[in-house]
């Protein structure tokens, strides 16, 4: 806690006994803060509830209780899909989720997220920070009196769980499928009937018939619903949501109010959890794989080349119209576009060459 000290100065001597005397400096009170969060995931759900709850948890701490905040999950004070309208209309001062989510009201918000075949998480995080990506998220936000913060990447996310194992195109073909982004929109155009859902209502219409299929997250989270339990070929990746980002989003007005220091605070616990969340899902999505495949004989698939060459098709006929049809999507699609160019031609010559030499089986000690 900032603690201000005040210095008093005598102007001459008053006596032996008067000089040596003093007071304490008064105490000056600091005002707290309390504020409520709204979540787009169930409580405590791995990774993503847990990871709302530590950025709270931070926060006060930090601040020496100055800025406490209340931490709800999906359903707990307004369903996960109104968290957005939960904070822009004042009934809490933040919310946890994806821009993705919000789409219905532009389809700019989707890019903070992910974009099909865009960016990996890496990339992600350095178009944001250093390519533009957060002034253009800025300004977006502006228009919704929020402010925006990234909080955390699920990676490269799996593509789906399927009842039956899949030859070709022609096996998705009218499935009831669920997903979210701009990705419902390319699985529209390949054949698929597109729902989406809140995570906690998937394993539900799954078991009940109301969904064929679904993707979620990747194993981590996939295990923690379930979703193993009703279908057992497990496809990946997605080319679809090569990451995810998850945003920590304020009130702006309210954010702008606060004191310079906690103004800092609360941008500091974000960064932690962008970090500690985006290396938590690399290393549980591994464990996690483990077990759906030994424990629960799930069936690990890649997509047929007529799926895959389908959405790479779909993908850039979706992200073209929508940065056609609205000028802030597409000066934010430019920024990607121009990002993305960079970003193929150093990861072909970085991460992508050293990966294929990890697949010629090189020892390593252990």
């Amino acid at each position: 806690m900032k603690r201000r000290s005040f210095i008093s100065a005598t102007t001459g001597a008053i006596g032996g006994a008067a000089a040596a005397s003093s007071f304490p400096a008064p105490a000056i009170a600091q005002e707290s803060r309390e504020w409520t969060m709204v979540t787009t995931w169930p409580a405590g759900f791995p990774g993503l509830g847990t990871g709302a709850a530590r950025f709270a948890q931070r926060v006060t701490e930090m601040s020496g209780g100055r800025l406490t905040i209340n931490v709800y999950g999906a359903g707990e004070l307004v369903p996960a899909f109104e968290a957005f309208d939960a904070v822009t209309g004042g009934t809490a001062d933040l919310f946890h989720g994806t821009p993705y989510y919000w789409q219905g009201r532009s389809p700019a918000f989707n890019f903070f997220t992910s974009a099909p075949y865009a960016l990996t998480v890496g990339e992600h995080d350095a178009w944001i920070r250093w390519g533009g990506g957060q002034e253009l998220w800025d300004e977006f936000y502006d228009g919704y009196g929020l402010k925006g913060f990234m909080s955390g990447n699920t990676s490269i996310q799996m593509g789906g769980w399927f009842p039956n194992e899949l030859s070709s195109l022609d096996d998705i073909q009218g499935l009831s499928f669920r997903t979210a982004g701009l990705g419902g929109e390319v699985w529209r155009r390949v054949g698929m009937n597109v729902q989406t859902l809140p995570g906690g209502e998937i394993y539900q219409a799954l078991d009940a018939g109301t969904l064929d299929a679904a993707e979620w997250v990747g194993p981590w989270n996939d295990l923690a619903l379930g979703l193993h339990r009703v279908n057992k070929f497990y496809y990946g990746p997605s080319m679809i949501e090569p990451s995810a980002a998850t945003e920590i989003t304020v009130d702006k007005a309210k954010f702008e109010e606060l004191p310079s220091d906690l103004q800092m605070i609360v941008r500091a616990a974000a960064d932690a959890e962008n970090n500690i969340v985006t290396a938590e899902f690399n290393q549980q999505n591994i464990r996690a794989l483990d077990v759906l495949i030994n424990e629960h004989d799930v069936q690990l698939r890649e997509w047929p080349d007529d799926i895959t060459r389908a959405l790479a098709e779909a993908s850039a006929e979706v992200v073209g119209e929508v940065a056609e049809n609205d000028e802030m999507t597409g000066r934010i699609v430019d920024s990607l576009a121009s990002f993305r160019e960079s970003a193929v031609r150093w990861a072909a010559i970085g991460e992508q060459s050293f990966a294929a030499t990890r697949l010629l089986d090189i020892p390593f000690p252990r």
